[in-house]
């Protein structure tokens, strides 16, 4: 080593200005013209000697190269730990490179002191790929990205050849990998493949790293990206936290890019001489050859991956929730003035009293939910019907609400109270409009002016309305002010039946009931 080239003064010296000044390795280097190298050599074996200053100031220079270089003469058939070891060891919660040293002492007493035992590891860690310098605790991070290379799959019906996105997720700590190909990208697909990501593995891990695609990050950013909400809204079901990869930092994914390289080469390779003819196909030998995959033994840990995860990450691993994550997309709706919005050409309402205002729709495959900041208005079930209207009647004025409850069925059940002639004049009206509801203010009108005139006034009033063949409130409430309903009716002279009466589609009686 450096110290052996050294004269003994020149190493007391460090050791005075180390020890007893409290200098920096840094300023020792430059006030004694060595290099920093040699000062961390120095004091590490001076500890490894376990010297104090005292003893040092005390001893001749024989003597104090004598203890220098014996104490580590003595441990030249001492084992060290494999440094594979200490790297696997690392990876599990509150395990540290001092907390190993201290085990390594107790089952060899003579064994290599801690700055010794540290650069037997770090010299072993520099020669390992870059890739490999980070350090991740077991269950503490799963990383995700789409492949480059796609697989595909063949519609039997027609032949046609369909691409699919190949998801592959894998943990910091084990390598356990897994891998599934979808149709999409988008959100839902993306959601999926995590979701089916952590069934597959068992649990949730504290952090998830993804690449910074659109169905993770809304807004791309290297300090604060904005999380897609859907993605969030998943994370925050899991117990886990999204922590995207910088842009333009493959070292932040170098697990993910790693992991995507190794499912090209053994699993998506693999599949280049078989056909399959659904998605379903192709994902089950997807996850046949993952399974193969994680059994192979790494030849730098002499472990599989499988292996490693029941060792490492499943203790440590999060307890999934009981019910699986639905994916639900957000969507900015605005209330109109009938108190509805518009998802997918179909209608649902709010509170009348919020038209206008902007809301935050949550629409998934069976419900729809709307939201004002963070608080829920109403919630519907989804429909596909395209053009038709879902209305809750709470969210309707007390007007509209009292016109609502109204039904062709009730008027005549009403008009029948009134007497014979008043229910068959209402059924008439709704008769002769293309529609019934057009005639509901008609027969209400009529309703109100039994209340002025009596029952008796208004039936009499109805009876001469039906037989001149006068089909509206107006006429009804032209024969009460002229006082007409108290004169005998005579019958109009029946006219000849029209086209439209003989129809087949014309509405009868039983259409009310």
């Amino acid at each position: 080593m450096a110290t052996e080239r050294l004269p003994m003064r020149k190493i007391r010296d460090i050791l005075r200005q180390k020890w007893l000044l409290g200098r920096r390795h840094r300023q020792i280097a430059r006030a004694l013209a060595v290099g920093v190298g040699t000062v961390s050599a120095v004091v590490g074996r001076a500890a490894d000697a376990e010297l104090t200053w005292e003893q040092v100031e005390t001893l001749s220079e024989s003597e104090l190269e004598q203890r220098l270089y014996a104490a580590v003469a003595k441990r030249v058939g001492t084992p060290l730990p494999e440094p594979q070891t200490i790297d696997l060891e690392l990876k599990k919660p509150g395990v540290t490179l001092r907390l190993l040293h201290l085990e390594y002492r107790e089952a060899h007493p003579d064994g290599y002191g801690y700055t010794q035992f540290c650069d037997h590891y770090r010299r072993w860690k520099k020669r390992q790929r870059v890739v490999m310098r980070q350090t991740h605790r077991a269950g503490e991070k799963l990383f995700s990205d789409y492949a480059g290379k796609k697989p595909h799959w063949i519609d039997p019906m027609t032949g046609e050849v369909h691409e699919a996105e190949l998801f592959v997720a894998v943990l910091g700590a084990s390598n356990y990998t897994y891998a599934e190909a979808t149709e999409t990208q988008k959100i839902g697909d993306w959601c999926g493949s995590h979701t089916r990501a952590l069934e597959y593995i068992g649990g949730a891990t504290d952090l998830v790293v993804p690449d910074q695609l659109k169905s993770a990050v809304t807004t791309a950013s290297r300090y604060e990206p904005e999380i897609q909400r859907t993605f969030q809204e998943w994370a925050s079901h899991y117990g886990t936290v999204i922590l995207p990869a910088r842009p333009a930092r493959p070292r932040d994914k170098a697990k993910v890019e790693v992991a995507v390289q190794i499912v090209e080469r053994w699993v998506l390779a693999r599949l280049r001489h078989q056909q399959f003819f659904s998605l379903g196909e192709l994902n089950a030998r997807i996850r046949e050859l993952v399974e193969e995959l994680n059994a192979r033994i790494m030849r730098r840990y002499g472990k599989s991956r499988r292996q490693l995860f029941e060792e490492l990450d499943r203790p440590v691993l999060k307890a999934l929730p009981a019910e699986r994550f639905v994916v639900a997309e957000w969507k900015q709706v605005r209330l109109h003035i009938d108190y509805h919005v518009a998802i997918a050409y179909h209608y649902y309402s709010a509170p009348h009293q919020l038209v206008h205002r902007d809301l935050d729709a949550r629409i998934t495959t069976t419900t729809v939910e709307l939201f004002l900041k963070g608080q829920r208005v109403a919630a519907h079930p989804r429909s596909l019907v395209r053009g038709h209207y879902t209305t809750e009647p709470a969210h309707m004025p007390k007007a509209h609400l009292r016109h609502a409850e109204w039904s062709p069925a009730r008027l005549i059940r009403w008009a029948q109270k009134i007497g014979p002639m008043t229910a068959q004049l209402v059924e008439a009206i709704l008769h002769d409009r293309p529609h019934p509801e057009q005639g509901y203010r008609s027969c209400l009108g009529i309703m109100r002016l039994g209340r002025g005139y009596g029952a008796e006034r208004l039936e009499a009033a109805c009876t001469r309305a039906f037989l001149a063949r006068a089909r509206s409130y107006r006429h009804v409430e032209s024969i009460l002010k002229a006082g007409l309903d108290r004169l005998p009716a005579k019958p109009a002279a029946p006219a000849a039946p029209r086209a439209s009466d003989l129809h087949e589609n014309v509405r009868g009686q039983s259409y009310y009931e």
